[in-house]
């Protein structure tokens, strides 16, 4: 769970998850809060990795993927510290990572209502097609952060995840469809953010469109990473 000053809500997920989801590990990454974030996630029975300074989503995944990897995780499942994933869908996840490298959470894909609108809207189908031919499976939802990842897509993420804006999304899926990992996809519903700001608001909609296309174009650009020693299956 990346999380950057989540004090309100990340208590409360943390148990939940323990609670839908008995007997799992559950690490937060504090991505350099200055509020109460490691200490409230800490009582609630996570492990924290309290990172001294922000790095983004990207880069508090990668230092996530590194201790997955470190301790032998086999799959990690990435939830948002805010309380809009709910964990009852991990269970279907873990499933598809049965045959699948990566897993992502789809909220386009027949289930809950989430809704958006106008530049976003639009700069989301556009990397949904994009990365579907890419990664040779149909993607609605290229820039969920509900997602997962197996064995060989933990020791690829572990090495290169990418900090960049958008770059935890769009140029990761990228980065293991050129490295011939399996991408799926399952659905799964939204929920309202469960305290904290949200880091978008529609008047930085068009700046996200632009962002998104340069995401694409510099994930589209790099050569392909070859899997880590030991990744492969």
């Amino acid at each position: 769970m990346p999380a950057y000053n989540e004090e309100e809500a990340v208590g409360s997920v943390v148990a939940e998850v323990f609670a839908a989801l008995p007997g799992v590990h559950c690490l937060v990454v504090s991505d350099g809060s200055r509020d109460r974030t490691a200490a409230i996630a800490s009582a609630a029975g996570a492990m924290v990795l309290d990172l001294p300074f922000n790095l983004g989503v990207g880069g508090a995944m990668r230092a996530g993927f590194k201790f997955a990897l470190r301790h032998g995780y086999t799959f990690v499942v990435q939830i948002d510290s805010d309380g809009q994933h709910d964990p009852k869908s991990v269970p279907a996840i873990l499933d598809a990572l049965e045959r699948a490298d990566v897993v992502i959470g789809a909220r386009f894909a027949g289930e809950g209502d989430y809704i958006v609108r106008g530049p976003r809207k639009w700069a989301m189908k556009v990397l949904a097609v994009t990365v579907s031919r890419i990664a040779k499976a149909r993607l609605t939802d290229t820039t969920s952060g509900y997602r997962g990842a197996g064995p060989r897509a933990i020791g690829l993420f572990a090495e290169y995840y990418p900090a960049e804006y958008l770059g935890d999304t769009v140029e990761s899926l990228v980065m293991a469809a050129k490295a011939k990992c399996r991408i799926e996809q399952i659905p799964v519903a939204m929920r309202p953010r469960a305290g904290g700001v949200p880091s978008h608001n529609p008047a930085k909609a068009a700046v996200y469109l632009g962002r998104a296309v340069i995401a694409l174009i510099i994930a589209l650009a790099r050569p392909p990473y070859d899997l880590p020693r030991g990744s492969a299956a």
